[in-house]
Order: structure tokens, then C-alpha cells, then sequence
């Protein structure tokens, strides 16, 4: 399986040079002004990392949520992974099997975090969705031949096997769910990355599911599919909104975890030094759809190598740097960390969407949490993650 996954990475990134073919066509001034008034929130979900007072309104909120509790509440932070969500959504429902998942008082998703962060929110009730998503083989085609699209579109591959996923399960029923919950006072958050702006956007999904209607859903559905497109990969997903004068705009949006690794404590909540300790109890849960400590091997001399080990080096170094952050405010305000990653010596590829290699991490996942051995607290100063000498197959051509 390693070297079908390696031949499919090296063929994805072999091609990246075609990408430039596909585009989008966008004015020169950057604006785009929508022929449609059909589009009009009620109340714009957008969180922007660059609005201070958003973000502080942000912080405020989860502030109340996780400080204010006469019980400990907690936080499920649902990181990117492209394919390796399989071992996050099985993590989930092995949870559910132990008997020992909370319910969370805010759950966020970026990336392949984002598709599951849904159903995790909504609790148990949902595994069979999780199932679904991720172990039944509905990913398959999602990086074929028949998906290629660089000549057509601004990504190697068409997102419709990804775009039909979304609209299987991004349902008015499952609004009317996120809703109910949204208004028991629990958050729904997913990262995007806006690129016109260079910045984060944080949508809290519940205020656009209370929205209801058709408007609401097709919203709903492009925030997780432009939040799970890779840059590259996937063509970005234009979605509408107001600029600073009222005007109806298209905003350019990609997977969240090109800033974001995964979405813990609110950065407005970071910055405070000031110590203010938290109800008994109140957790940060960080599950890792991937591996963080480094591997050690010898990278071939190949653009494709290169460029893969690149990636996964920044990705790995994101997550740890996200991480220590996230320790440093959970030890100043009495939170205890938990984190869950795929083992290291774990085959595994965040572009592997094989659909027996995806079942197979949904299983891996859910035998570790209904075992009781997923978790990990995580205690300060960060460690040194081990090296882990692997032996790197070699290249074999695509079938």
C-alpha cells in the first residue's frame, strides 16, 4: 500500500505544472460584483481574522461558555489530513464506544476536520454518518484519472466526487439539528482561508444553520467543501459576501489549514497573559488527522519528492508550533490538553484516498478510543518529537 500511495502523491505533484492552465476569470481590480441580489444573510456568519473586534467578540463568547460553567466544559478541535480525517472520524466513534465522549460545549474543523466537524458536534447519534463519510468507499475517485481537470480548472482534479459527499450529508435536517444546539448555547466553527484577503475566516455554522432555507444550505455545503479544498488539488470555491460598502462580492476560499492547523482556543483568548483559571474539568481535545513527530529518511532528489517532503515538514511544524501555543494558555488557566494523532510507523497519506486504506484507518482509530489508548495529555514544555527512521520505497508508476 506504501507504494501505491507514493506513486499516487508523486503523480499528483508531477503534475502540478499543468495547473496553470485552468483559471478563473476575475477582474483586475480584484472585485467581482454579483449580477444576482438573490444572496442576502440575515446575519453574516464570517469571523475574520483581521477584524479585532470580531475576533474579541469571538473570544468573549467561548470565554463565557468555558469559564462561566458550574461544571468543566470542553473543546473539540478537529485538525486537516485530507484522507488520514478517516482515522479522526473512527477516533470519534471508538469514543463513543468506550462510553467516555463528552458532549462539547464548541467543536471546530478545518480541512478534512471541517467535513466530520458536523456530525462530531451533533454527538453519537451521528456515528453512522462518520461511517459513512469515511469507511464505505465514497472517496473513491476522488484523485482518479477521470477526476483529472488541470487544462479546465485552477486544481489537478475536479471536486465533484468531494462537492456530491457534501451535498449527501449537508442536509435542512441537519441544520435544524445544528441550530437546536447552536441555541442551547454550543458553537459549530469551520476555518477557511480567504486568499484575496490573506487571511483566516472562522464561520460559526450555527447562526447559518438558524438562517434556514435553501440559501442557507448552499452555504452551508460550499463553506466545508472550500474549507476541505487543497490548494492545487482542488479548484478553490468562490463564495458570496459584503464588502466594506455593502456591495455583493465573490471571495476566493481554500482549505482552511493553509494558515490554520487546527482551531483551539480562540486567538483572541491567546493573547491574554493574564491568568484566570477555569472550572474543574474544562479541556481542549486536539485531534490530529495525521502524524506530528518527524521521520527521518532520505529525501530523492525528485520534484515531486521534494515537494511532498516539504509540505509535510511545514504541516508537522504548524501542528507542533499550534500546539505549544495551545499548552501555554491551558497551564497558565488550569486546562488540561489531549491530544490524538496517527501512531508514528502508521502508513499513512494525507492524498491516499484509496478506500481500503481509508477504512482501514477508521478502523485503527476507533479500535484506539474504544480501547482507551487514543488520548494523551499533553504536559509542558512541549517535547522533541522522537525521529523515526523509515525506509522509502522505491517510485512505481501510476496504474
Amino acid at each position: 500500500m506504501r507504494r501505491k500511495s507514493a506513486a499516487s502523491v508523486a503523480a499528483v505533484l508531477a503534475s502540478l505544472w499543468l495547473a496553470g492552465c485552468g483559471t478563473i476569470d476575475r477582474p483586475d481590480d480584484g472585485v467581482i460584483r454579483l449580477t444576482t441580489q438573490s444572496w442576502r444573510p440575515t446575519e453574516d456568519p464570517r469571523i475574520r481574522a483581521g477584524d479585532v473586534a470580531q475576533v474579541e467578540a469571538l473570544a468573549e463568547q467561548i470565554g463565557a461558555r468555558l469559564w462561566a460553567a458550574s461544571e468543566g466544559r470542553s473543546i473539540l478541535a478537529l485538525s486537516g489530513g485530507g484522507a488520514n480525517g478517516a482515522y479522526g472520524a473512527g477516533v470519534l466513534v471508538g469514543w463513543t464506544e468506550s462510553g467516555t465522549r463528552p458532549e462539547f460545549s464548541v467543536v471546530t474543523g478545518v480541512s478534512t476536520g471541517a467535513l466530520a466537524a458536523p456530525f462530531a458536534f451533533l454527538g453519537p447519534e451521528w456515528d453512522d454518518e462518520l461511517h459513512g463519510a469515511y469507511a464505505e468507499g465514497r472517496t473513491g475517485g476522488l484523485l482518479g484519472w477521470r477526476s483529472f481537470a488541470a487544462l479546465a480548472a485552477p486544481g489537478l482534479f475536479d471536486s465533484g466526487v468531494l462537492k456530491d459527499l457534501v451535498e449527501a450529508y449537508v442536509t435542512p435536517d441537519l441544520l435544524r439539528q445544528i441550530a437546536i444546539e447552536h441555541d442551547k448555547g454550543r458553537r459549530l466553527l469551520i476555518v477557511t482561508t480567504n486568499l484575496d484577503a490573506q487571511e483566516t475566516v472562522i464561520w460559526d455554522m450555527g447562526v447559518l444553520a438558524k438562517q434556514g432555507g435553501d440559501q442557507a444550505v448552499e452555504l452551508f455545503r460550499a463553506v466545508l467543501l472550500a474549507s476541505a479544498s487543497i490548494p492545487g488539488v482542488f479548484p478553490p470555491v468562490m463564495i458570496p459576501g459584503v464588502d466594506g460598502q455593502g456591495r455583493l462580492v465573490e471571495e476566493m476560499h481554500v482549505d482552511g489549514g493553509v494558515i490554520t492547523p487546527f482551531l483551539g482556543i480562540p486567538e483572541g483568548m491567546l493573547t491574554v497573559t493574564t491568568p484566570t483559571r477555569a472550572p474543574d474539568g474544562t479541556a481542549l481535545y486536539v485531534l490530529i488527522n495525521g502524524q506530528i513527530g518527524r521521520t527521518e529518511v532520505i529525501t530523492r532528489g525528485t520534484l515531486p519528492a521534494i515537494l511532498a517532503r516539504s509540505y509535510d515538514t511545514m504541516t508537522k511544524a504548524n501542528l507542533r508550533t499550534g500546539l505549544a501555543v495551545n499548552l501555554a494558555f491551558a497551564e497558565r488557566n488550569g486546562l488540561t490538553l489531549h491530544v490524538a494523532a496517527i501512531p508514528e510507523g502508521t502508513e499513512a497519506s494525507s492524498l491516499d484516498f484509496d478506500p481500503a486504506s481509508m477504512s482501514d484507518l477508521f478502523e485503527r482509530g476507533r479500535t484506539a478510543a474504544a480501547g482507551g489508548v487514543a488520548w494523551t495529555e499533553l504536559k509542558g514544555p512541549m517535547p522533541e518529537p522522537a525521529v523515526e527512521p523509515v525506509e522509502i520505497a522505491p517510485p512505481v508508476a501510476p496504474e
